[in-house]
């Protein structure tokens, strides 16, 4: 079976779904605004005869049409950083402030720590973790090309991640972007329609619990917690977010992205989930011509606990 059929009762047009997973996915980059802007960029590119169209709802996104974001002088020199144009909503959810301190739990090859570093102009602290001590090499990688220096890497399981080694106790601010099935990435990695199974879904969906819950934990009372995947399955997604609600204290709340999003779902194969889960938003592949993508931005705290909301950043 491909599982992209157990989706079709969530999406609004089957077949432009259909259609737009089975198109190359356009290549991407992120402007790197530690060392340049977006104007730059463009002249760079303009003098290095690189082709390239602006994405519009972002001014520092350029999508490449000969496909090799890599390939050319201002990505060596660090002015940009090949990134998949959902992959940049999780940090826009996130909204880190300069001075902040920052948890990306699963942060490597170094995408959206990069992007947190950029947001926080480089100031405050980002802790980039990740448990497999061979990808953090690639974040470390990518990190000092883009210039980054409020960076700590750390190498360990997030579900039991230990603010030991800190100066600090507590965030005020994490990014869970999970391991998951990825089936939203399909348009650049066929082979993981080829590759899935329910078990997976099912077992990675006990790490993405724990994780979250440990991210919910580590964050200070009226700071912010952003959830992410790049599937499309609700076990995943609604059903981890229910289960945190359930155990932890925190609430899911409203946010807005510059494109155009699905709610999330509070059904699924005679499961439900709390309705507050429809705050959480779903990005279908055919609605913006992207990969498939999942979003939800929580609060720490109980309904009534707003302390620390005010806080001036660090």
């Amino acid at each position: 079976m491909n599982p992209l059929d157990r989706y079709e009762t969530l999406v609004d047009d089957v077949d432009a779904f259909r259609a737009a997973c089975d198109r190359p996915l356009p290549s991407v980059v992120r402007t790197n605004r530690i060392k340049a802007s977006p104007v730059r960029v463009r002249d760079a590119f303009d003098e290095a005869g690189v082709a390239y169209d602006p994405v519009d709802w972002h001014d520092g996104l350029f999508r490449l049409p000969d496909g090799n974001p890599g390939g050319n002088w201002p990505h060596l020199h660090g002015w940009t950083h090949g990134q998949e144009e959902v992959s940049v909503l999780p940090a826009l959810a996130l909204d880190p402030q300069p001075g902040e301190r920052v948890w990306d739990a699963c942060a490597a090859p170094g995408s959206k720590t990069t992007q947190i570093a950029d947001a926080m102009d480089d100031t405050g602290t980002v802790v980039a973790n990740d448990n497999n001590l061979g990808r953090l090499s690639a974040l470390r990688h990518n990190a000092e090309r883009l210039g980054v220096t409020n960076a700590i890497v750390t190498n360990q399981d997030a579900r039991n991640f230990s603010t030991k080694p800190l100066a600090f106790d507590e965030f005020d601010r994490a990014l869970v972007d999970a391991p998951c099935s990825c089936e939203g990435t399909c348009r650049k990695n066929p082979d993981v329609l080829d590759e899935w199974t329910l078990d997976h879904v099912h077992g990675v969906a006990g790490i993405q619990k724990g994780i979250l819950t440990r991210a919910i934990q580590a964050t200070r009372a009226g700071g912010t917690v952003v959830y992410s995947t790049c599937t499309f399955a609700p076990e995943e997604n609604e059903a981890v977010l229910d289960h945190a609600l359930a155990n932890e204290a925190c609430e899911v709340v409203p946010f807005d992205l510059p494109l155009e999003t699905a709610p999330g779902v509070t059904e699924w194969e005679g499961e439900e989930y709390d309705e507050s889960v429809t705050r959480a938003r779903r990005v279908y592949p055919h609605h913006n011509d992207t990969g498939g993508f999942f979003c939800a931005k929580l609060r720490v705290g109980g309904p009534d606990d707003h302390a620390g909301e005010t806080e001036v950043a660090r």
